[in-house]
């Protein structure tokens, strides 16, 4: 009798607040995910020069200006400038304490041309994130799509997965990039990621190999499909479909993974 009169006290309390609308009550049935963006300091990219074809340069070799970790108010210790590359470093020579982490372009990118070169160690993994937000306590990946950096030969991920979609260029864990066509470790990769009013396309090495579209049903089944799921996890779902959020914009970020990995011609066209 008790837990009854218990559960008509709580069903008349939750009918009150709500018809009151003096607060919002979750549907207890199928739980939100909590989350937190945090408002990290964004840098003015007008004050960035720009290259020939009109594109920002967010690299230009020898500076970091604009960069920062993610959810972090500095340049983490294992990214630093290499020559005129910026380069990911598992073991800083001099720094062996140095703290690690992705590393974001401070600037909320909407609809845009990403370019860069990449080359990976031998066994390397790396990734870069787009629309990301920053959210409180989560890791990049939770709130953005990924395009794969990996050494196809030798890191076991490429070997995971369903039908190649963890091999470099792909759309992490739910498109393979097609063809495939990445260079070996240590070798230079060009890579362009475009997004415009939700529809993406990768390119590697001057070849179109992965196309898709955020917000439609056909992405939610992708994600459905993938380690991202509604049922694996939840936020990641959550964040993943709304990708970008109300805004639909976000930051660029590289991923660390562990391995080394160089970058370089860091460049964004606005659109």
């Amino acid at each position: 009798m008790e837990k009854k009169f218990m559960s008509i006290i709580g069903a008349a309390l939750v009918f009150t607040i709500t018809s009151c609308n003096t607060q919002k009550v979750k549907n207890t049935s199928t739980p939100t995910p909590e989350y937190e963006i945090t408002t990290n300091p964004k840098v003015n990219i007008k004050s960035f020069k720009k290259n020939a074809d009109g594109a920002y340069v967010l690299f230009d070799g020898s500076s970091l200006e604009g960069w920062r970790g993610y959810n972090k108010a500095e340049v983490p210790g294992k990214w630093g400038i290499d020559g005129e590359t910026l380069k990911y470093s598992a073991s800083p020579a001099g720094n062996p304490d140095a703290d690690g982490g992705d590393l974001i372009f401070a600037y909320d990118f909407k609809n845009f041309e990403l370019e860069f070169e990449w080359k990976i160690s031998e066994g390397g993994n790396s990734g870069v994130f787009v629309l990301a937000k920053e959210v409180k306590d989560q890791p990049i990946y939770i709130s953005s799509p990924e395009y794969q950096l990996l050494d196809n030969e030798n890191h076991p991920d490429a070997k995971m997965g369903v039908d190649g979609n963890r091999k470099s260029g792909s759309l992490y864990d739910m498109i393979p990039a097609k063809p495939q066509n990445g260079n070996p470790a240590g070798q230079w990769n060009k890579a362009k990621i475009v997004v415009n009013n939700g529809k993406v396309t990768h390119y590697q090495n001057d070849v179109k190999v992965v196309e898709y579209e955020f917000w439609t049903p056909e992405w939610r089944e992708l994600i459905q499909s993938s380690k991202f799921s509604e049922t694996k996890w939840p936020l990641a779902y959550k964040l993943l479909t709304e990708v970008g959020g109300k805004s639909k914009s976000g930051v660029i970020g590289f991923q660390d993974h562990g391995n080394d990995v160089w970058l370089k011609n860091v460049t964004v066209k606005v659109l």
